[in-house]
């Protein structure tokens, strides 16, 4: 296998643990694991709780990249049965509970977005359904004896709730305890995850150890900042950049980050090598690296690692010739309607707004134009001929017809 430094340098790079105890602690057994000169077996757990994944999704996949490339065993675990709860970690609430079959077809789409990033060959998917769901009453009584009420509530979503006299549901302290039997049944030598993991993932050190097992190690990552290089990347709040997003609009919402975003980018989201990431940020910093320059590097990496070279060069050609210079492409999606038809009909039949309320929002923001006009009332009509620009980089021509294609 690799150096054990080569190894650390990049497994240790982009982490956050919180405090600098827990990261020595960590990166301290992770080094003497390393040095057993074997295969660790290594896994995260995803709760297939939406339909599609984004960047922020990624973080974790990427890392668990890094340690399939050095030839450690990564298994992409399905939290078919913990998604049943969903992972209260990150939210002040309590999250909503999925069917069974919610969550077999979510996961479909999710083992389909990793393996965009991970080796589909050398990763080994598993279901955690498969051994949750056979423990007994008695099984989870001897399981949360392993803990007391008082650590759960020191975590800082809980507390906050708990100040706020909002209710806190037994099922979303049971989400630690099955978090933490993964890892015991499959006798993990290293867990990733999010930061705000972190309770969890160190419960599962708390059971391994219980059952004299080697304590897994903790990789933590931060939380990715979104578009607005502000607030976590979401869906909800609408800053997100999806996995499955085509490559023009990918490339294009990379560009929109601010210039504060890019060396966390490029370090959580790229595979540049940890010492050019702290070149790129030394450039930035001195003014001899322009931020456009490296936002359109950041931005054809990105789309390079989940299409090809190709589609990121022909995406960074589309970003320069329509945003850049503002010209209309030759080519791009067309719909047919039969004469006269409503804007909001057009957009949201084409999927360029979710709904009619969207298409308000984004007349209202000055982010729609007919043949280069900008819109000021979302309830006007188009006609085939027409050239419907949404946002910087999506475009629509009607062609006239009799009906929808």
């Amino acid at each position: 296998m690799a150096p054990v430094e080569e190894q650390m340098t990049l497994l240790m790079s982009g982490t956050e643990f919180g405090d600098e105890r827990t990261r020595q602690t960590m990166e301290a057994e992770l080094r003497e694991r390393l040095e057993e000169d074997r295969p660790l077996r290594v896994y995260c757990g995803y709760d297939p709780t939406s339909v599609g994944l984004h960047l922020g999704h990624t973080l974790s996949m990427r890392k668990l990249r890094q340690f399939q490339d050095f030839g450690h065993e990564v298994t992409f675990l399905v939290g078919d049965f913990t998604g049943l709860v969903g992972d209260p970690s990150d939210k002040n609430k309590a999250r909503p509970m999925l069917s069974p079959e919610q969550l077999a077809a979510n996961a479909i789409t999710y083992r389909e977005q990793a393996f965009r990033i991970l080796d589909g060959e050398r990763t080994a998917t598993r279901h955690n359904a498969e051994w949750l769901s056979k423990l007994s009453f008695a099984d989870v009584i001897q399981l949360s004896s392993k803990f007391t009420v008082a650590q759960f509530l020191r975590r800082d979503n809980f507390a906050k709730r708990f100040e706020r006299q909002e209710a806190i549901h037994l099922n979303e302290f049971m989400y630690a305890l099955m978090q933490a039997y993964d890892a015991l049944h499959m006798e993990t030598d290293v867990q990733v995850g999010g930061s705000e993991q972190l309770f969890n993932l160190m419960a599962g050190r708390t059971l391994q150890q219980d059952a004299g097992q080697q304590p897994q190690i903790v990789i933590t990552l931060p939380i990715l900042v979104g578009t607005d290089g502000h607030d976590r990347m979401s869906k909800s709040t609408g800053n997100y950049i999806g996995i499955d997003e085509p490559p023009n609009d990918m490339y294009g919402k990379v560009m929109s980050l601010p210039d504060s975003a890019l060396v966390d980018y490029f370090q959580l989201v790229t595979a540049t090598p940890p010492a050019e990431v702290a070149t790129i940020r030394e450039a930035l910093d001195a003014g001899t690296l322009p931020p456009m320059e490296a936002k359109k590097r950041l931005a054809r990496e990105i789309t390079a690692s989940l299409y090809s070279e190709s589609e990121a060069a022909e995406a960074q050609s589309y970003f320069e010739s329509t945003i850049q210079r503002r010209e209309t492409p030759d080519e791009m999606p067309e719909h047919v309607i039969a004469g006269a038809t409503p804007l909001r009909t057009v957009l949201v039949e084409t999927e360029l707004a979710s709904s009619g309320g969207e298409v308000r929002r984004l007349v209202a923001q000055g982010a729609v134009t007919v043949n280069g006009e900008r819109v000021d009332d979302f309830t006007v009509d188009v006609a085939p001929g027409d050239e419907i620009r949404v946002g910087r980089h999506r475009f629509l021509r009607l062609i006239e017809g009799g009906g929808r294609r």
